[in-house]
């Protein structure tokens, strides 16, 4: 009998331990989701904050993709736009020393 009351009560014990246990991995596994929540919902943020950003810089963007044969093309005008403006600086320089 004394070695039934011995199993008894470590059985007991060791149900204790299991509930412990299994409370604190059920805490686990909750703080875990709570963390990928959290960090898909930074994600989200960022990107959407990267699209206000993108829609401030740039006031074309409508939400479509650029290509990048478009994208481009723009480039192109706007080199031909900067260099127009170079030779018409130059030509403002040249201008007064031509006047004396």
């Amino acid at each position: 009998m004394d070695s039934e009351e011995k199993l008894n009560k470590r059985i007991a014990e060791l149900e204790e331990d299991y509930d412990d246990l299994k409370d604190k991995y059920d805490g686990a596994v909750g703080e875990l989701d709570d963390l990928k929540n959290s960090i898909i919902q930074e994600h989200i943020n960022g990107f959407e904050k990267g699209l206000r950003q993108a829609a401030f810089f740039h006031q074309d963007v409508d939400g479509k993709l650029v290509r990048e044969d478009e994208s481009s093309a723009d480039e192109g005008v706007e080199e031909k736009a900067v260099e127009e403006e170079k030779g018409a600086s130059d030509a403002e320089e040249v201008a007064p020393d031509a006047a004396e």
